[in-house]
């Protein structure tokens, strides 16, 4: 069994110095070299500025600062040899076949033996690179694309060789799924592999789509954004970040080498593409490309025909604006491509072509339908991959508006729905026990997805099973070997009574049925906190018994969790903030995704944690100093080893690489748990510092004011706050309860809720999403 220890990246560019920072966050230290400056000093000074740069960008490269320690930067001269301490050689120089080739040609000989050698491409192929390298070279070969920047995007392409040993293939694809977090792809040696194949097809179709029928730049960007299931980024804001020569040259290379493709005249790079790259207008590393701010903050949008640029105008799209009141993305699809208007024209016409041109890549690219769906939800952020997406208009339905319109129909979707299939995909489930089927072209019959151990995905889950119980809220699902999930699932999973309901009903069925719990979902993020909404409509009317009523609620399920008679673990990932850290603070342990931006975030509405997350950070930390700081600050952490420093989470608590394995992690942890696990008792005997730290920690937030760093408002829940973390101004240091501190808490938050300059920032944040400082 391979074991990886230490890798090698050569090459110190953008790329080179991402993939070194993402090997770092899974702790695996990397050798990071690059060219050698001409003349005197640092002669590390290439790779060493890349990694600096790799730590400045936004959003970070590294989990946290302390991650960079692990790449030590060097140059080709001087530290090529040390190599050979190396169990991973990657190569990530500029995309250039004679470069690669010279470069490997001097690395290779120094490498260990048994050291896996790869090139990270996004196109070439790795047996022309490595035609020149010994045999046994060879057999270690292959290509290893990784999609920019490595620690957000989830993808990675796996392209080995005809020589490439299987069982080397086999061991990276482990590694970079359990090690790296990475969703792994086999692809075959073909121009741009899969994923770029059809995500350049679908890029140049909407250029095209946008001059044949003038659609505006923001016209393209609202409809190919998270309105059809694509990142925020849509088309031309995702070009700008690409950088609009990169774009040109990945389409210039794919029309050049796709010699075969019936398709190929769609890749020649737009007029307009080509004149801005002349007039340097890059994207963002150029200060502007489709988008531009001016001096003042605004943002101004090019106009493609005539290249210049305007304030940005919401477009005026009636469809769209419907289509976002429908949730579940597959009724929406339906509803936009049927729609007879700007809207319903351009994207059935996107989504046709991409339908045709996928079907016709297989086998080309790919034996199965399956490798480009996940190609392109994980390199490119779509929530469903082309033939998902089919699936979800209906194959027939689209099938028969393409032959209505005379479009050709490709032979293997004939051949599919002549022997009977509707689908792509199908569910297949046996006894409860989740499982899908998809259509297999070469055989013309559906074939069993394998099974991939280790993932939990809930929607299976209830599709097989069914749910125990379920509010508008939240659900309870069995996910098997004793194990129940309470799943939230209202929008941003803001938490209300009915996810306090259900919670506790969770923890009742698990004392009576299960062996453990957990509590996870698979949203947009684990939860975005209490439901602002309705605390707003209740403070505005005086209804206080009403808030009252929730938050003692809350405490109390928050009590339940922490001294459950069996394990609960969380599974926070993405956004876990305000109340929804604080069911993390109180479950019996946390597997966290790597990916956790998690922080008790109530000061930005005017409010301090008030579900027990002052009274727990106070009691997990014990430094009210501390304290004070993360709660007053609102500290949000960018990763969940950044959460695991600012103490949010504990060392006890378990990081999932993979988000795909988070849910199947946090099961596990729980079942773990069971022999040993031992009901919390209360605390009863928690220290403040009484009226000494009161003193001080509003000393602290006073010469804060002074310093203009907080305001008016901001003053006055820091006096608040350090009331509560005082232990409500007792004289000296004492011993107090749990329940005294969540009074404490109570009392501070619905004080704070009766003040208008707070219910002025629930206001903002509910209409921006931003916080106001007043």
């Amino acid at each position: 069994m391979r074991v990886i220890e230490r890798v090698a990246v050569l090459g110190a560019g953008t790329m080179g110095s991402r993939i070194a920072a993402h090997f770092a966050n899974a702790g695996v230290p990397a050798l990071l070299l690059d060219l050698a400056p001409e003349g005197e000093g640092d002669r590390n000074r290439l790779a060493r500025k890349a990694l600096e740069a790799a730590m400045k960008q936004r959003p970070g490269a590294f989990f946290i600062e302390e991650a960079a320690r692990l790449v030590e930067p060097g140059n080709f001269e001087d530290d090529l040899a040390r190599i050979g301490e190396c169990d991973w050689v990657i190569e990530a120089v500029v995309e250039d076949l004679d470069i690669k080739r010279t470069l490997w040609q001097r690395a290779a000989p120094l490498a260990r033996e048994d050291a896996i050698l790869s090139t990270n491409t996004s196109g070439l192929r790795p047996s022309e690179i490595a035609a020149e390298l010994p045999p046994d070279a060879r057999r270690r070969f292959l290509g290893t694309h990784f999609f920019n920047p490595p620690r957000y995007l989830h993808l990675v392409e796996l392209v080995p060789t005809a020589e490439t040993e299987p069982e080397l293939v086999r061991a990276v694809a482990r590694f970079c799924e359990l090690r790296l977090g990475k969703g792994v792809v086999e692809a075959r040696q073909t121009p741009n592999f899969i994923a770029n194949r059809i995500g350049c097809f679908f890029g140049a179709t909407v250029h095209r789509l946008m001059m044949e029928g003038d659609y505006t730049i923001e016209e393209v960007d609202e409809l190919t954004g998270p309105l059809i299931g694509l990142p925020r980024t849509a088309s031309f804001r995702l070009l700008d970040l690409i950088g609009l020569d990169v774009w040109a040259a990945v389409l210039k290379t794919l029309e050049e080498r796709a010699a075969g493709d019936a398709w190929r005249e769609r890749f020649a790079p737009p007029p307009f593409l080509n004149e801005m790259i002349r007039r340097g207008w890059l994207g963002e590393k150029s200060g502007q490309g489709f988008y531009r701010r001016t001096a003042s903050g605004e943002i101004e949008v090019l106009d493609w025909k005539t290249l210049e640029y305007h304030p940005r105008r919401p477009p005026s799209l009636p469809p769209a604006e419907t289509a976002r009141n429908i949730e579940e993305l597959p009724a929406r699809l339906r509803f936009l491509v049927q729609a007879e208007d700007r809207a319903g024209a351009f994207l059935w016409k996107l989504l046709r072509d991409l339908f045709l041109y996928a079907a016709a890549r297989i086998p080309e690219i790919a034996d199965r339908v399956v490798e480009v769906d996940r190609a392109m939800r994980w390199g490119y952020n779509f929530r469903l991959g082309p033939f998902e997406m089919w699936d979800a208009l209906g194959v027939e339905a689209v099938v028969r508006r393409m032959e209505k319109e005379g479009g050709a129909v490709p032979d293997n979707v004939g051949r599919m729905l002549s022997a009977g299939a509707r689908a792509f995909h199908r569910p297949a489930d046996v006894a409860g026990l989740p499982r899908t089927e998809y259509f297999d072209f070469r055989r013309a019959q559906y074939q069993a997805l394998e099974p991939r151990p280790g993932i939990v995905v809930l929607a299976d889950f209830k599709r097989a099973r069914g749910v125990i119980q379920r509010n508008a809220g939240a659900s309870l699902i069995d996910v098997g070997d004793g194990v129940l999930c309470v799943e939230f699932h209202s929008k941003m999973n803001s938490l209300g009574l009915d996810a306090i309901h259900m919670v506790m009903a969770g923890l009742e069925e698990t004392r009576k049925n299960f062996e453990a719990m957990v509590i996870a979902n698979e949203g947009e993020a684990f939860s975005a906190g209490a439901n602002l909404t309705l605390l707003l409509l209740a403070a505005e009317e005086a209804e206080w018994d009403q808030i009252e009523y929730f938050l003692h609620r809350f405490q109390q399920m928050n009590l339940a969790l922490q001294r459950a008679p069996k394990p609960v673990v969380s599974a926070p990932f993405g956004y876990t903030l305000g109340g929804g850290a604080e069911v993390v603070l109180h479950t019996t342990r946390a597997q966290a995704s790597a990916e956790t931006y998690m922080g008790l975030v109530e000061v930005g509405v005017g409010l301090i944690p008030a579900g027990g997350g002052t009274k727990q950070m106070l009691v997990n930390l014990g430094d009210p100093d501390r304290v004070f700081e993360l709660i007053g600050q609102a500290k949000v952490s960018s990763s969940a080893a950044d959460a695991r420093r600012l103490g949010l989470l504990r060392e006890c608590d378990g990081v999932t690489m993979n988000p795909e394995r988070l849910i199947g992690d946090a099961k596990a942890l729980a079942l773990a748990l069971v022999p040993n696990h031992v009901p919390r008792q209360p605390r009863e005997e928690i220290e403040v510092g009484g009226d000494g730290v009161y003193a001080a920690l509003k000393i602290k937030a006073w010469l804060a004011h002074q310093a203009g760093r907080i305001s008016e408002h901001d003053l006055v829940i820091a006096d608040k706050l350090a009331y509560v973390l005082s232990g409500g101004r007792l004289s000296g240091r004492q011993k107090v309860s749990e329940q005294y501190l969540l009074d404490l808490e109570r009392e501070v938050f619905l004080s704070l809720c009766g003040m208008e300059k707070t219910r002025e920032r629930i206001r903002h944040m509910l209409k921006t999403g931003k916080p106001l400082k007043n």
